[in-house]
């Protein structure tokens, strides 16, 4: 099982690396890279958005205390070593010698004050409160040593503090998300310091010369947000851009074949699912009876619709003509091999008799009208995955119109629970189940710092307790065997319709090769001249 292994490895870190800097020609330090991505990034705040456009970005500026690699192993950053001291205190030692971009020292005193921030940002549309939802306190020993002290045993620290981007005290206190956009901020210790930051077009980046792993090869970046496939492409082949990710799935085939041109991928992390409101059992919003008018009662609360939705879908028909064979067809979050994968759940073959029993079952024998939503600029094929999955519906009797957004606008809207259907995608980056539990599934609860990007207001109390006790056990057979039945819970009362994983697609111009990662990053720092 590729990303499993045992908590007890954990317990200390692999050393360091040695820095690149050192085993790179003096002609390479002094080159450019210009990127093309396809998602839409909406903030330089590291905490505002659990979202990979947002992440991919922000590692530019900000280092972590634990860093994974393109296979999602964990690996040492800004942290040392660290170890169990019991089964609810771990300690991290930290490296010396870190400095913030303004020259100041990094200590164990600015990753407490990360600790603190992380669960408040403000008007954050998914929060990355998850990750630190087991530290009960946080205790300073040193400048260079940092206890987290948690309720329970909790085994995937520091596997979730690899998703904590850490940020200083003396920038950060009484700093707002418009002070990191502004770049007032927006000072890490990462291997690139910010130039300029224009929402909706480019970041600017100029390297970091004393970065403690040593400099990049890339004296300036250019990340450039260019939604439009086509244009993606054709700027990969003017070389108007270095390296483009989320590559179309209509051009690999030429981009495969040009001399010029190298194609990375890897099986990725992400599932593509659609999920329905569950904030409102009254008055339901986008959905009425076949002649217009308002439904009572919130169709997609009853398991019946939701299954009857499910298995009207065929799902090697999405993966093999909509997304051109880079998906995989699903029916959970992880793919095959994962730790915590439950090959008892397995993808439902598309039956829309059955489908058309079970509306009917729920008292829609005649069906009824609803909207999908979808994101136009952020998945690879999302807007068009939707029409396919509408057309699929129509035919149960389920007449569906697509309403396709900008990100920007749909995660936004879908953070205020203004959808009752919709496509998204969640990448699990720790490789196991339980991220998804915590943070999709999971009740939203602030003040536990659980449901942070659960957006659909989903609550089952078993499910949490379940994922609660499954992420307090140190065993990992054990954890793995609880793990697998949330699985299989999820999938029982449809509480989502999975799709597909996807396969994640780099391209890049002769002279640039780009290592894939599982996680979907796309960074300067994967990016090598050759």
């Amino acid at each position: 099982m590729f990303l499993s292994r045992p908590a007890r490895r954990a317990l200390l870190a692999a050393p360091l690396a040695i820095p690149l800097a050192a085993s790179l020609p003096a002609a390479a330090l002094a080159q450019n890279l210009t990127i093309g991505i396809g998602g839409s990034p909406t903030s330089l705040d590291p905490h505002f958005y659990n979202a990979s456009p947002n992440i991919s970005l922000t590692m530019h500026l900000f280092d972590r205390l634990v860093e994974q690699d393109a296979q999602a192993r964990i690996q040492p950053s800004l942290a040392e070593s660290w170890r169990a001291l019991s089964d609810t205190v771990w300690e991290f030692k930290l490296r010396a010698g870190v400095k913030w971009h303004d020259g100041r020292d990094f200590t164990a005193d600015d990753v407490a004050f990360t600790i603190e921030r992380v669960p408040n940002v403000q008007n954050s549309p998914g929060s990355f409160a998850g990750f630190v939802r087991a530290i009960q306190r946080v205790e300073i020993v040193d400048p260079l040593t940092i206890r987290f002290h948690t309720a329970a045993p909790h085994p995937l620290l520091p596997t979730e503090l690899a998703s904590i981007q850490l940020i200083s005290r003396h920038v950060g206190q009484g700093a707002n998300t418009e002070d990191y956009n502004a770049g007032r901020a927006a000072i890490g210790t990462g291997p690139y310091r910010l130039v300029s930051y224009r929402s909706g077009d480019r970041t600017e980046f100029q390297r970091n010369d004393a970065y403690w792993k040593g400099a990049e090869p890339w004296q300036r970046v250019s990340y450039r947000f260019m939604p439009n496939d086509a244009s993606r492409t054709a700027a990969l082949l003017a070389r108007d851009v270095d390296l483009i990710d989320q590559v179309p799935s209509n051009d690999l085939a030429r981009l495969r074949q040009n001399p010029n041109i190298t194609v990375s991928e890897i099986q990725g992390l992400r599932v593509i699912y659609l999920i329905p409101d569950y904030s409102r059992t009254e008055n339901p919003v986008f959905v009425s009876d076949n002649d217009g008018r308002p439904l009572p009662r919130n169709p997609f609360q009853d398991a019946r619709v939701r299954r009857a939705l499910s298995i009207a879908i065929d799902r090697d028909a999405l993966s093999d003509r909509v997304m051109e064979g880079t998906a995989k067809p699903t029916a959970q979050w992880l793919p095959p091999g994962s730790f915590s994968y439950n090959p008892e759940v397995q993808v439902p073959r598309p039956d829309p008799d059955g489908a058309r029993r079970l509306l009917a079952e729920a008292g829609f024998p005649n069906g009824f009208r609803m909207t999908l939503t979808t994101p136009n600029d952020r998945y690879p094929n999302d807007a068009r995955t939707a029409q396919a999955v509408a057309q699929m519906w129509s035919r149960i009797g389920v007449r569906t119109a697509v309403e396709a957004l900008p990100w920007a606008s749909y995660s936004t809207r879908a953070s205020r629970q203004e959808f009752n259907m919709r496509l998204v995608g969640w990448g699990s980056v720790t490789g196991e189940a339980s991220y998804m539990l915590v943070n999709i599934f999971g009740t939203f609860d602030r003040e536990r710092r659980r449901g942070g990007s659960n957006n659909s207001r989903h609550s089952n109390p078993a499910l949490d307790a379940l994922t609660e006790r499954a992420a307090a056990t140190l065993d990992d057979a054990r954890r793995e065997q609880m793990l697998r039945e949330a699985v299989a819970m999820v999938d029982r009362e449809t509480a989502m319709i999975p799709l597909y994983q996807l396969v994640n697609f780099w391209a890049t111009r002769r002279g640039v090769t780009y290592e894939a990662r599982m996680d979907e990053r796309t960074t300067a720092m994967g990016a090598r001249p050759n």
